[in-house]
């Protein structure tokens, strides 16, 4: 059955816990569908408790990390409340104590924090190779907001370990992308967008979702409330560079973040603060062969 007519049969049965944005208090319905296809819940976070994420699966990125962001990580931004894991950036303003006079890189050239936010990851803590990676969550789509669900490799550097992100929103857009290594170690990206108007726009983003991936050793596929939004053969993602490790016949962890401005979230404008990403679940299904 080709990627098309699977992607519609699996929404068919995905149409009512998922489009309508399945709530953990219906996991049994989803666990009992999944299971039709064959899969088991392996791990999850439901953040059902109150105060700081489970530290059993969750740490963090600190500081200034990537794209010439704006906020300044810490796991202070981040908490579970009311069975959800919210991830809260905030306007404030403090010094940037790797702040050096001078300093070509951006992280250090910058005299004072303006923004924090949080990035979790299970890097260390919890990894896959295959199944499905399900996420329920809402996002803010203000403007200059770069929410993430997404994954990396355990071995190898950026890219050739290899980046899958599930969920990814800035400028309007959601995207769906898949990235590995060129030979000369640059990027190759499989990448698709929808823009959020086409969704239903700040109605549409008022809501949960659920965004998902479908991942074995044929193929990834990225959906959100169970469209389609990108599907790539992994015999095209394989790193071009000489002596490279295939980024997707690895285990992966995953990540977590609100990141603000920056390379591609553009231009804050009028955005209030703070905002949130909140998160009511992320799940991980494996089959008994993966």
């Amino acid at each position: 059955m080709t990627g098309r007519y699977w992607a519609f049969g699996l929404g068919m049965y995905c149409f009512f816990f998922q489009s309508c944005g399945l709530h953990k208090a219906d996991r049994q319905d989803a666990l009992h569908a999944y299971q039709t296809e064959g899969y088991t819940l392996v791990w999850s976070d439901e953040f059902n408790h109150s105060g700081r994420p489970d530290s059993a699966n969750w740490t963090y990125e600190r500081g200034f990390v990537r794209n010439e962001e704006e906020q300044w990580y810490q796991p202070e931004n981040a908490f579970c409340k009311d069975g959800l894991l919210v991830i809260e950036a905030r306007k404030e303003k403090r010094a940037n104590p790797e702040f050096k006079e001078g300093s070509r890189d951006w992280r250090k050239s910058r005299p004072q924090i303006n923004y924090t936010s949080a990035c979790l990851i299970t890097e260390g803590l919890q990894s896959w190779q295959y199944g499905r990676f399900e996420m329920r969550g809402r996002i803010d789509i203000s403007q200059g907001l770069w929410p993430a669900f997404w994954t990396l490799g355990v071995e190898g550097r950026w890219p050739a370990n290899g980046e899958i992100d599930i969920m990814e929103y800035y400028k309007g857009k959601l995207l769906a992308n898949i990235a590995s290594s060129k030979a000369n170690g640059q990027p190759n990206w499989y990448s698709t967008s929808k823009p959020v108007t086409e969704l239903g726009g700040a109605a549409w983003a008022a809501k949960f979702h659920v965004w998902r991936m479908d991942w074995d050793s044929e193929s990834i596929s990225l959906f959100v409330d169970g469209m389609l939004l990108n599907k790539v053969g992994l015999d095209k993602l394989s790193n071009t560079r000489e002596g490279s490790i295939h980024p997707f016949k690895q285990k992966h962890y995953i990540l977590l973040d609100l990141a603000i401005g920056g390379m591609n979230g553009g231009p804050l404008g009028d955005t209030k603060f703070p905002n949130r990403m909140e998160v009511d679940y992320v799940r991980v299904y494996q089959k008994v062969a993966q």
